[in-house]
């Protein structure tokens, strides 16, 4: 980040503002980490911070800290819409282009104020007044951790920040195996921890927490689990019917696409969603090694992301999607 922006930053934060912080649409633990990171040390600082998220956040994440005040405009469009055009300064964390908030995007189109962006995404969109853009890091968390270095206010992240923060690293890095999880990352986490964060409870309020009906949901992902072993492909299905037969609730897919790169042999792997209320097929996809994903949503899938993990959508049926897939795959050296 350049040191006129920074200068930037502390002079407009050196006395009150309104101030919302925006998360992408479907938050992760990255998301509401780094969101609600950024609110308590806002708050701390005396301004009038609001989180918005776009929509419902996962049940996993409403043990963070601060949770209960986050704003859903999906759910008070008036309200958040208020907020937002009455705000001082936005801040978009964790996405880097409007249409990753949904029908949000409307709104902060037409809005006239100071938007600044923290992300770690490819390819940002030119729609902030100050940026902090860096795709070095493993997660927005960990770049919060550093612009609150950088405005020099570091002795202010506490334990309550910190466990925000130590999710989102936790989340993002894939529990500090993916590769942008570096000698620094885990400098900050022993910070964090040193600070009173609770290491040890995290994990388990994250990854140990589901339901019967969840259980069950990742016990027919991966029976319908395929592998194409000479493409080092693997990828698996979620139709809308198979979805509500387990009760499913936002969350409950989270993580199932990791476990087809845990197949000997396999580079590339990916998870197909049915999405009935939206028409669409979601997509995630995960790569080990140099094949990048991220390329590929963006290519093949109206998507993006990471080398290593990215999203993307299909507006045709599942069968077609598949078939689309399969016969991109095989076209491709992993």
């Amino acid at each position: 980040m350049k040191i006129q922006d920074i200068q930037a930053i502390v002079s407009l934060l050196a006395t009150p503002k309104k101030i919302a912080i925006i998360p992408h649409r479907n938050p992760d633990g990255d998301a509401m980490g780094s969101t609600l990171a950024l609110y308590h040390f806002l708050t701390k600082n005396n301004h009038q911070a609001t989180v918005i998220s776009p929509n419902e956040f996962p049940d996993f994440l409403a043990w963070l800290p601060g949770s209960e005040t986050v704003q859903i405009f999906e759910k008070n469009k008036e309200n958040c819409t208020c907020i937002l055009e009455q705000a001082d300064i936005v801040f978009t964390l964790d996405f880097n282009a409007f249409h990753r908030v949904g029908e949000m995007e409307k709104v902060l189109e037409v809005l006239n104020t100071i938007f600044i962006m923290i992300d770690h995404h490819q390819k940002p969109d030119d729609y902030a007044t100050y940026m902090y853009s860096d795709t070095s890091f493993g997660s927005t968390c960990e770049m919060i951790y550093n612009f609150i270095s950088l405005l020099d206010k570091k002795d202010q992240i506490d334990k309550t920040i910190g466990t925000c923060i130590y999710t989102g690293i936790l989340t993002d890095s894939g529990s500090f195996r993916f590769p942008n999880t570096t000698g620094n990352t885990h400098r900050i986490v022993a910070e964090l921890i040193d600070l009173g964060v609770e290491n040890t409870a995290i994990p388990n309020l994250l990854f140990d927490n589901s339901s019967y009906h969840r259980l069950q949901l990742l016990g027919k992902a991966l029976q319908n689990l395929k592998v194409i072993p000479e493409y080092k492909t693997s990828y698996t299905t979620l139709t809308q019917e198979e979805l509500n037969s387990f009760n499913y609730v936002k969350g409950d897919t989270e993580g199932i696409v990791n476990y087809g790169l845990s197949i000997k042999g396999i580079q590339f792997t990916a998870i197909f969603i049915e999405n009935a209320d939206e028409n669409i097929i979601k997509i995630s996809f995960r790569s080990q090694g140099e094949f990048d994903v991220n390329e590929f949503a963006r290519t093949y899938f109206n998507g993006g992301g990471h080398r290593n993990a990215a999203g993307g959508k299909s507006e045709i049926s599942m069968e077609e999607t598949i078939q689309k897939f399969e016969k991109i795959v095989h076209n491709l050296t992993i």
